[in-house]
């Protein structure tokens, strides 16, 4: 029931955004609150071309929700939302490229498709590919400036790891400058973000700062505030690691 809860949570804001086709809830649900009929009403919709549609029947074959699982399914669907320009669906094919999850697994095409992504605004996408340039996972060449450019950019949406990862590089002087009050800054943000490696990397950093440069890296994490670039597509992808399995 939880897990039919959270994808209800995730399919909702596009479906009143994008397409009527979700119908009552009597309509849609079982008794038990299983989606029985959702998949066979986005079917119709999807065939069509409706990009919200397309990305939802992928989302029911990919977590087995009122239809088995089947991820050949949801790659198909997928693919075809995330190539009519949907960021959601671009982050979540390159995610199966990248796991050979109903495809053969293809690390560079992953790479591509969370570009695109990451380029509308994607934070989980800017994430990983901040970690494919650190190294981190497989699909590019190591370039630490790319990495931290792109774990910036998660970073200021406030992407948990985004924020964990570029204060570790101010720490380690990777891919810029060296600085340890923005390394406190970013890494305090993580730690009130809940990412508990954060909270002792900021202690460690604070260990080689002065009372004065903890004062300003608290002021600064205090008065900063997260720019959502794409909230839609934010909103339906987890971040957190292990969601999928």
């Amino acid at each position: 029931m939880r897990k039919t809860i959270l994808t209800a949570c995730l399919l909702l804001p596009v479906l009143l955004a994008y397409t009527p086709v979700w119908g009552n809830d009597q309509e849609c649900l079982g008794k038990r609150g299983e989606p029985l009929k959702a998949v066979e009403l986005y079917l119709k919709d999807a065939e069509l071309g409706n990009v919200a549609a397309q990305f939802n029947v992928a989302k029911l074959y990919f977590l087995g929700l009122g239809t088995p699982k089947d991820y050949k399914q949801a790659a198909k669907w997928y693919r075809k939302a995330a190539e009519q320009g949907f960021a959601a669906a671009q982050y979540y094919l390159g995610f199966m490229c990248y796991h050979g999850k109903g495809m053969p697994q293809d690390y560079s095409q992953a790479a591509q498709w969370w570009v695109k992504a990451a380029e509308q605004g994607v934070a989980r996408a800017q994430c990983d590919l901040g970690s494919m340039y650190n190294g981190f996972l497989h699909g590019v060449s190591v370039d630490y400036k790319q990495a931290a450019k792109w774990y910036r950019m998660a970073a200021e949406q406030g992407d948990i790891d985004g924020l964990y990862n570029l204060g570790s590089f101010y720490f380690l002087g990777r891919g810029v400058p060296q600085n340890n009050v923005y390394a406190h800054m970013w890494l305090n943000l993580a730690a009130a973000g809940g990412n508990k490696n954060a909270v002792w990397a900021r202690d460690f950093v604070a260990a080689y700062m002065t009372s004065k440069q903890i004062a300003e890296a608290q002021r600064l994490a205090s008065e900063w505030k997260p720019k959502m670039v794409n909230e839609l597509a934010n909103m339906l992808i987890p971040t957190s690691t292990g969601w999928y399995e």
